[in-house]
């Protein structure tokens, strides 16, 4: 356990120290016979009442709980309730609650021994305060109270009877057993779902899937202090198998070694395991040749009379004394087997095969998705150089090719008509001027954009104002917004719809004049950008259901309405202009990221 879980348990034994020890005060002054109208009784309840606050205050002011610091307050626990006994004159001791909350809190900060070693301790400081009251050492106690004239214990030797005494021992001996085994089973279990955790934060996208299997495995390696590593995959559709080796970490870099895969290989190691999931075969001390096999299913039950030839290949190839395996499989795509040759188990074989079936069953899926994305990321990167590909070659390349065409054209002529080549030179300057407004806008698209709520009204007017500077349209950016609190993927998305509109209006609207607005309202923010250009092939207003349904509109600025669940309004004019109206709701989570 961590620090601080540490200093939560002992904060929630406190609290329940302070409660405990109120409702014992609280109980015997509504029937005070049961410690005798003892004095000394009362103060030792007061007593354990204020050192319960004061171990509160001390649990509030300090970062750390120490181990000396627990010890000494669990004594305190254990010695307790054997004195506040001594007062108890009931047939059934009303302090025995005392002796249940000791051994709990044992359980709770320690595991089955400890529990056990409490529940002993407290039965031996029961027998002492039997021996205590046959050796006459509570009279003689009484008897000096009396001389000085102070008022007596009035302790009762009647719960101390060697009879009733051994009965109240067996039962704080099972509590404890009982307590420090479910305690103990509840601890293993919350540090195999630790384990199960860190081994899950392994699966990174962004390390790629070999970083991935390499650390998922380094960290298996460390779990079972195995000597090496293998894991062998096949790929159903071509059926090749790849074979990768990790050392232990204590080789600084260690990396998968790939080894050379064949037909041999994939019956070395993808053998028949006759539904087997998980697997250990050890060497008996008796003999080299044959293993000892324990092999458990999918369902966790073990499998009888496993056949042992198949690991003989194995063996040659590899020299073990021991050997952990567990199948996996991703989809439909890959299966395959991790083997841990000469791991340290330190429970019993069929609750660690259980385990680590448990791991893989739940990493799998993880691992899964890292290899899923990252094919989704090179195929997306594919289709985007794909894409700009296409752009620069439909666009400035054969831009320029034509050019190159007319300036020779014009070099030819050039000798005999200057004014022609006056006026095709302004011609080729203007088409020069729009083919590098087409690669900015390219590269602006291409650029990934990290914003947040803090910076983007500062983006969008240098977006404008750049526009504006570029094209030599008339651009203005107007907001009435002095702080903005909005997720940082709405933001890259409303950023990306104003770099779309404007590409769209440069390039197709003919305006002389664009305005973007962006303005909160009480159900969210609004967005829009009007020009004085030709307008869309419609005229009227329309919404994004009629826009698809008619087919028109921008299209890439509605996908991006989507992703962040706005809606998209456009109204037009032909000739005359058109106005985009983005309304985002603020009540909802953005659909993307």
């Amino acid at each position: 356990m961590g620090s601080g879980e540490v200093r939560r348990i002992e904060r929630w034994l406190a609290t329940a120290r302070v409660f405990l020890a109120t409702a014992a005060l609280v109980t015997v002054q509504m029937d005070p016979s049961e410690i005798r109208y003892s004095l000394w009784a009362h103060g030792l309840l007061a007593f354990y009442l204020a050192q319960s606050v004061v171990i509160i205050l001390l649990l509030r002011r300090r970062q750390q709980s120490t181990p000396s610091f627990r010890l000494l307050v669990h004594s305190g626990d254990v010695i307790w309730p054997a004195l506040i006994s001594i007062f108890a004159t009931s047939q059934g001791n009303p302090f025995f609650l005392f002796f249940v909350f000791v051994i709990a809190a044992a359980a709770y900060r320690w595991g089955l021994w400890e529990t056990v070693g409490t529940a002993s301790l407290s039965v031996f400081l029961l027998w002492m305060d039997s021996l205590a009251f046959h050796l006459g050492l509570i009279s003689q106690l009484d008897g000096f109270l009396l001389r000085h004239h102070l008022p007596l214990l009035r302790s009762d030797i009647t719960e101390f009877e060697p009879k009733r005494l051994f009965m109240r021992s067996i039962s704080l001996i099972v509590m404890g057993f009982l307590l420090g085994y479910l305690a103990e089973q509840q601890k293993q279990l919350r540090a195999e779902k630790a384990v199960i955790a860190r081994v899950l934060a392994k699966a990174r996208v962004e390390v790629g899937l070999r970083s991935t299997l390499q650390d998922i495995i380094g960290e298996m390696l460390s779990l079972y202090e195995a000597g090496s590593a293998l894991i062998v995959s096949q790929e159903n559709n071509s059926r090749h198998v790849f074979i990768g080796e990790l050392q232990p970490e204590a080789k600084v870099g260690a990396e998968f070694r790939w080894l050379e895969s064949s037909t041999s290989g994939r019956e070395m190691y993808l053998y028949d395991d006759q539904g087997v999931t998980a697997c250990y075969a050890s060497r008996p001390p008796a003999s080299s040749e044959k293993f000892n096999i324990v092999g458990l299913n999918k369902d966790g039950e073990r499998v009888r009379d496993l056949e042992v030839s198949v690991l003989d290949p194995l063996a040659a190839q590899h020299k073990f004394n021991s050997m952990l395996t567990v199948s996996f499989l991703f989809g439909r795509e890959w299966w395959g087997r991790i083997f841990l040759f000469d791991p340290a188990l330190t429970g019993d074989i069929e609750e660690e095969l259980r385990f680590l079936q448990e791991l893989v069953r739940q990493v799998g899926p993880a691992v899964y998705n890292v290899y899923l994305l990252s094919r989704l990321r090179t195929r997306a990167g594919a289709v985007e150089r794909a894409r700009v590909a296409r752009e620069l070659h439909d666009g400035a390349v054969q831009s320029l090719i034509a050019v190159e065409m007319q300036v020779d054209v014009l070099r030819r002529q050039s000798v005999n008509n200057t004014g022609i080549v006056t006026g095709e030179l302004g011609r080729i300057q203007g088409l020069l001027r729009e083919e590098v407004l087409k690669l900015r806008e390219l590269m602006q698209q291409m650029k990934s954009i990290d914003l947040d709520s803090r910076r983007l009204l500062g983006f969008i007017g240098d977006t404008v104002e750049r526009f504006q500077r570029e094209t030599g349209i008339s651009a203005r950016f107007l907001t009435s917004i002095e702080e903005l609190k909005m997720p940082q993927p709405m933001c890259r998305e409303i950023a990306r719809i104003v770099q779309e509109a404007l590409v769209n209006v440069r390039k197709h609207s003919k305006a002389t004049q664009v305005l973007v607005r962006f303005n909160a309202s009480q159900d969210g923010w609004n967005l829009v950008i009007e020009d004085d250009g030709s307008g869309f092939p419609f005229a009227g207003r329309l919404n994004q259901i009629e826009l698809d349904s008619v087919g028109k509109g921008p299209v890439v600025i509605g996908e991006r309405v989507r992703l962040i669940d706005g809606e998209l309004t456009v109204e037009s004019n032909p000739g005359r202009g058109s106005r985009l109206e983005v309304s985002i709701p603020q009540h909802r989570e953005t659909a993307y990221g």
